[in-house]
């Protein structure tokens, strides 16, 4: 049997796998409500929410896109990998414990959007529009980049087309999320997460071993001593540790922090999730160093994990290694896809186009309508020849979300005086800057993501400080969730 053929095989095992545990969620809740379906009861446990929160931010790029940048470009593109680490350390840290006591005492929150309305008393639905058309648009493209890496996974290994490679993952990843809402999406990016640590794990260590033993195809002077060079400029450097500011207004995260048992399990969590993601960075960028070590000069940069996963390993090990990639994948584009349904089912079909009239079923036919919709326009985002890459695709989207959510989420749970406009200002302005600097400065090189945070940050507090200060119940709500109080 080719080892292709073998590959192909183990790779059809995981798919299955992956669909049984929608089917048994399916089965498991659809008695449930909307709660169930977009939350998961808040009944997640430590490991699970922690492993799941890793899973859904490591999409493909952290296997493809950020290896291919180091591999092409040298150790300067690391800073990457050291924002994101202490991002995530930090939103887990000061972030987490008190988004999840916040939400529950707001009305018992299931969204984001359905956040920060409630975090103001207000009946007023404008946040939640905003919050599901940034959802809507930037979910999209960043679901692109994860079905656009499956593509190249089966094209590299077993040469199918792209695009029918694209239309097969697309339709594995919209069953599971399809049927079985958050629990399924949490519990396939628990053995995913596991899945992607594994396979970083050992396949850059095996290549290493082997340079060592003086079968890899570059010698360090054959590198170069720029490729070494960590200090390329301050644009390089600002860039990447910008790439950290994204976890405190990624939706797809933070949700996470909601669906948490209790607060005792939020500091469980966090040891677990931080340790989980600082380990998968690091390989990361030691995968990219093997690769050029090992590889030499490649033509494809995307592909270099899964050149040294295919050069190394027999055929079996290979299948399931390179399965990591479907994991990181399908792990990110489960959760984009659920959080998009969620943002319009719960903050805008019901509270707007049904008057709070729709029933739980109706809720959760809903959602899963949007689930398919989304996925079939990120499926023709990915398979358009002027797409970008996988590493545009998610810097792009990552840039939005850090930029228009990140300051209002940090300011909603450590200031007292922010308002309702004040949050629905900082939310357009961070949305609208980082999409314009990238239309119109993207050239300067400095990623799009800090001027539309540092600007969103600013209008908010501007527009907070010039509206009328909020009500006796609101400060009051605030003052409740940071003494710490039984809610």
């Amino acid at each position: 049997m080719e080892k292709s053929t073998t590959e192909l095989i183990v790779f059809i095992v995981y798919l299955v796998f992956m669909l049984g545990i929608g089917v048994y969620f399916f089965l498991k809740t659809r008695a449930g409500g909307e709660k169930d379906y977009f939350l998961g009861g808040r009944k997640m446990g430590p490991v699970v929410s922690a492993l799941s929160a890793g899973a859904s931010d490591m999409s493909a790029w952290v296997l493809m896109g950020l290896p291919a940048s180091i591999y092409a470009a040298g150790l300067g593109q690391t800073w990457i990998a050291i924002g994101l680490a202490i991002g995530y350390a930090l939103s887990w840290i000061f972030e987490a414990p008190r988004l999840r006591r916040y939400s529950i005492a707001a009305k018992d929150s299931i969204t984001i959007p359905q956040y920060l309305t409630n975090r103001f008393l207000s009946s007023n639905r404008a946040l939640q529009v905003i919050c599901a058309v940034i959802f809507l648009v930037a979910y999209t493209v960043y679901a692109a980049s994860s079905i656009k890496a499956c593509g190249t996974l089966f094209n590299t290994v077993v040469g199918l087309d792209p695009k029918i490679a694209m239309y097969i993952a697309a339709a594995i990843i919209i069953s599971y999320t399809f049927l079985g809402g958050f629990s399924a999406v949490c519990w396939t990016d628990f053995f995913q997460g596991l899945l992607m640590l594994g396979a970083l794990l050992i396949a850059p260590i095996f290549a290493l071993v082997l340079v060592q033993n003086g079968q890899g195809q570059s010698t360090l002077g054959a590198v170069g001593d720029s490729y070494w060079n960590m200090f390329t400029g301050w644009k390089d450097i600002a860039s990447g540790l910008g790439w950290g500011l994204g976890y405190f207004g990624m939706p797809h995260i933070i949700i996470r922090f909601m669906s948490v048992r209790s607060d005792k399990d939020v500091r469980r969590s966090a040891g677990i999730g931080i340790t989980w993601t600082v380990l998968i960075l690091i390989f990361s960028v030691v995968a990219a160093i093997a690769g050029r070590m090992f590889l030499g000069q490649i033509t494809d940069d995307s592909t270099v994990f899964i050149q040294i996963v295919r050069r190394i390993f027999p055929a079996v090990i290979s299948g399931i290694l390179l399965s990591a990639i479907l994991a990181a994948s399908m792990s990110t584009a489960d959760s984009q896809l659920l959080a998009s349904a969620s943002a319009f089912a719960s903050d805008v079909y019901k509270p707007i186009i049904r008057k709070g009239k729709a029933s739980d079923k109706e809720m959760l036919w809903v959602g899963r309508v949007v689930v398919l919709l989304i996925a079939v326009v990120a499926l023709l985002i990915a398979s358009a020849p002027n797409s970008g890459t996988i590493m545009d695709l998610v810097s792009n989207a990552w840039g939005v979300f850090g930029a228009a959510f990140g300051p209002v989420i940090l300011l909603s749970l450590f200031w007292r005086r922010l308002t309702f406009a004040g949050a629905a200002a900082g939310i357009i302005t961070g949305a609208a800057v980082d999409i314009l600097w990238l239309a119109f400065l993207g050239s300067f090189g400095l990623y799009e993501i800090i001027p539309g945070f540092v600007c969103g940050l600013i209008v908010t507090v501007v527009v907070s400080l010039v509206t009328k200060a909020p009500s006796a119940e609101v400060t009051a709500l605030f003052d409740k969730v940071a003494s710490k109080e039984e809610i």
